[in-house]
Order: C-alpha cells, then structure tokens, then sequence
C-alpha cells in the first residue's frame, strides 16, 4: 500500500511535505553563508569604532564592553580635506565610467562583427596588449611629457577607461547577441548607429552594468595614478589620501618620533584607524553594488558564451 504525501499550500502552488523540508534546510544554508560573508564587515565596522586599549587586551571582535570614535576624530581631523577628496573621486569614478562604457563597449562591438575587415588584427592588438604591457617609465614619459595630462584632473579619468579585458568582454557578450537582429535593421534601413543604440544597446544592459562596475571599482580603488601624476591638493584622491594619512599615523607611533619627543600622546589608535580608513574607502561601493547586483551575474555568463 502506497504512503500518501502529505501536501500543502505554498506560495500559490501545491508541494510535498519532502520539499517543504529541503526548503527550509535550504534556507538555513544561505543563511549561514551570508553570515559568513556578513561577519567580515561587521567586524570591520565595529573594530573602527574599539579603543587601542581594548584590541590589545581582547582582540578584534564584533561586540565590545566600549565604543569610541577616536579612530574617526583623528582621520576626518580637517574633514574639508576628506570632503574634497570624495569629491575628486566620485567625480574622477563616475567620469571614468561613463567614458570607459562607451569607449569599450563601440571597440567590443567593432569587434564582434563579422564583415569589418579588420576585426582579427584589431582583436590580436588588444589580446597582445593585455599579456604584455609598456611598464610604468613608458607610461609615465607618454602622460606626462608626450600628452600633457600631469597635475590635471584627466589624468585621474583617461587611463582608466579603456581596459584590454573590459573590451574583450563586450566583444564576447556582443557575439552572442543574434545577428539575425542587426541583419533586420540593416534591412529596414537603419544605420550602423542606429542598429547599435536602438536594437544592440536595449538588450545589453546586463553586459553594460558589469562593465561599469568594473571600471568604476578600477577607478574608485586607483591610488597610482594621484602618486606619480598628483601635486595639487585640491586634486588628491580619498584612496591616496587615506594611505598618507595611515602612513603618518605610522610614523607618529614610531621610535622616532617618540625619541624626538614629536608626539605627546602614544595612544594613537593606529589598529582602529586601518579599519576606520576600509568603512570610509568602502562605504560608498558597498551601498552602490546592491544596485548592480542583478546584472552583475548574468552580464558575466553571457559575456563568457562567446570569446
């Protein structure tokens, strides 16, 4: 005699009491892993906001006896320099971005095109390009001598937009798009570029999003470039920034200069402070990435169909 299952009403449809139980261990199962993944940045968070004295004696963790925002104070210490170092890097990162989505993504597109004559030789020279690379002295003589970008604010945005492996993924993503389609407006009489923004562009936002959070982690993380090319304050990056400050933090608990009696006070918080410099590097990108999420994997499996 057969054992009748036992069945319910869920979500508007009818299951087993057996898949009612593989929900829930599923759902314990992403729970623990997003708490693995969650528990880093809390930690972050809360050892940015412990005394020097209390990670010393305890150790890093997520729950304290005490807070304190000494870390913070002694960062954000002229918060006008801080703020105007956002300011140049939201305005660097989002100009690179925009620039670089186009720039890569009408190279990638050339490139996914069969009858463009060139596509094989223009594909070898970006291949090559990503293997092998000038180094920083032939770069550094054609930025700044050649073009003239030095101490200027496009040199924050130019040399990040283009990437050899942002257009190789556009050209991947680009080649699985049906031909079938652009053969059909060529047909109806559309132009190149009317085939690209009105049939290609609506049907790549998933390839567009990845690219753009690519290019705009790049830019947000770039410290390089504001150290070799960077001598005006008013230009300087929050990333470059944040290093020179944990670099004089450094030197202010170093024998030095508690030899020379430069410093009065040796409680710096130091460990507190690498962690204050993450939230403040990071909490702009963290809020934003939620946002791109839902393109993020599927632009990077269908930009991986084709090659």
């Amino acid at each position: 005699m057969k054992k009748r299952k036992k069945l319910y009403e869920s979500g508007g449809g009818v299951h087993s009491a057996s898949d009612r139980a593989v929900h829930r261990v599923m759902f314990v199962i992403l729970f623990l892993l997003s708490f693995i993944c969650l528990y880093p940045f809390l930690l972050v968070l809360s050892s940015s906001f412990q005394s020097q004295e209390t990670i010393y004696s305890n150790g890093y963790r997520v729950f304290t006896e005490a807070y304190t925002a000494d870390a913070y104070k002694l960062i954000i210490k002229e918060p006008g320099q801080i703020l105007n170092a956002y300011w140049v890097t939201i305005v660097t990162s989002v100009a690179s971005t925009a620039i670089g989505v186009v720039a890569c993504s009408a190279c990638g597109y050339v490139m996914s095109r069969k009858e463009y004559p060139y596509r094989n030789i223009l594909s070898f020279y970006v291949f090559f390009t990503m293997l092998f690379q000038g180094g920083m002295v032939p770069s550094y003589i054609m930025i700044s001598k050649w073009l003239g970008l030095k101490n200027s604010i496009w040199v924050l945005i130019l040399p990040l937009c283009v990437g050899s492996w942002n257009i190789m993924l556009m050209k991947g993503f680009f080649q699985s798009v049906p031909m079938s389609l652009v053969e059909s407006a060529k047909l109806d009489g559309a132009s190149e570029m009317r085939t690209f923004f009105s049939i290609v562009l609506p049907i790549s936002k998933p390839a567009f999003a990845t690219l753009g959070l690519f290019i705009l982690l790049g830019s947000w993380n770039d410290y390089m470039n504001c150290l070799l090319y960077i001598e005006d304050e008013r230009l300087v990056k929050l990333q470059y920034l944040l290093m020179r400050i944990l670099n004089n933090v450094k030197f202010l608990t170093s024998p030095e200069a508690l030899q020379y009696g430069l410093v009065t006070n040796q409680e710096i918080p130091t460990l507190a402070a690498r962690f204050a410099m993450c939230v403040l590097a990071a909490g702009p990108i963290v809020v934003v990435f939620p946002f791109f999420q839902k393109y993020f994997t599927k632009g990077i499996a269908l930009g991986g169909v084709k090659g």
